[in-house]
């Protein structure tokens, strides 16, 4: 969940020891390749710290080049997928969380691959880790670019209505970690999965 929008800037250019990818791996690299994601943020404003964590993909849409870095993730394994998974030109859904209406807003790029997520070391950031050093940093991020919109917004309920028909009949979305992990905020998708999500914005919702 990227966190507040002040920090949404193209400040991840440089040679900084924040800006080294992949230096550490400390947990086993997922045996599965995975080439579509599903990332969710929150649209609504929430204070934690004093810091509103709001970031849509309004925010997204107006921010710099129409890109911004996915900083705040403190799950290892939604981690894992952005360390050593995510690769440039591959494709996420941005979903939008924690709101009246959660679902699926909008595409987005990834344009830059892994490196460290420098709010782990801040400690008036909402994200930060007193256990991470910068010689041992734990978090890492990438940075994401907006591609367009959904042509219509696609729903949690409406997801959640295909998911439960396909785990029962058999299809597309009968394994689908918006539900089987769903604390994930990073998560990973089949191609079949994506191109079925994606086919649903020319159809009406059932």
């Amino acid at each position: 969940m990227p966190p507040r929008k002040k920090r949404r800037t193209a400040e991840n250019s440089g040679n900084s020891s924040e800006d080294v990818p992949k230096t550490t791996k400390d947990e086993t690299e997922p045996t599965k390749k995975f080439t579509k994601w599903l990332m969710k943020s929150e649209p609504e404003s929430r204070f934690q710290k004093g810091v509103d964590v709001k970031f849509g993909i309004e925010d997204l849409k107006e921010s710099p080049d129409q890109t911004t870095h996915w900083d705040g993730v403190r799950n290892y394994q939604a981690r894992n997928f952005m360390r050593d998974q995510m690769r440039i030109g591959e494709l996420a859904f941005f979903y939008h969380s924690n709101c009246k209406e959660p679902g699926i807003a909008g595409l987005m790029e990834v344009v830059k691959e892994s490196y460290v997520d420098h709010t782990q070391f801040d400690k008036a950031d909402p994200h930060y880790d007193p256990k991470a050093s910068k010689d041992t940093p734990k978090w890492f991020m990438v940075d994401v670019k907006y591609v367009r919109m959904m042509k219509r917004y696609i729903s949690l309920k409406e997801l959640r209505k295909i998911h439960l028909d396909h785990k029962q009949n058999g299809g597309s979305l009968k394994s689908l970690s918006l539900f089987t992990q769903s604390r994930l905020s990073v998560a990973p998708l089949t191609e079949e999965e994506f191109e079925y999500i994606k086919s649903l914005e020319e159809k009406e919702e059932a």
